[in-house]
């Protein structure tokens, strides 16, 4: 049998930008972290409404950091700007398309007689 050369060598690139263990444990610690201070928040009551709607937004952003960065693997490295940027994207449409949806219902609402 021959042996490609290029193909190792991609098959090794391509395992290395999945991450490690370390790095997956890491991301399920943070995540469990990050999912179980909100709860806590709310069953204590210990703080305001608004208190705890505020840390309960602050927590899901950095939730959402935290499984892009450590489970999608998107970054701003060479090798991972490109899919990082077409995510970026991806979310830049849906967002749009959610929030002028909401906004062209809402007007149209607005605009009938009641």
């Amino acid at each position: 049998m021959q042996r490609i050369e290029g193909h190792d060598s991609h098959q090794h690139a391509a395992a290395a930008d999945h991450g490690s263990y370390v790095d997956y444990l890491v991301g399920f610690v943070l995540s469990v972290i990050l999912t179980v201070i909100p709860f806590w928040m709310v069953m204590s009551k210990s703080f305001s409404r608004q208190g705890t709607m505020i840390g309960i937004a602050v927590f899901a952003v950095a939730q959402v950091i935290v499984q892009l960065k450590y489970f999608l693997h998107l970054d701003f490295t060479k090798e991972g700007k490109i899919n990082t940027l077409a995510f970026l994207f991806t979310a830049l449409i849906i967002v749009m398309l959610v929030g002028l949806s909401i906004w062209i219902i809402t007007t149209a609402d607005a605009l009938m007689m009641r």
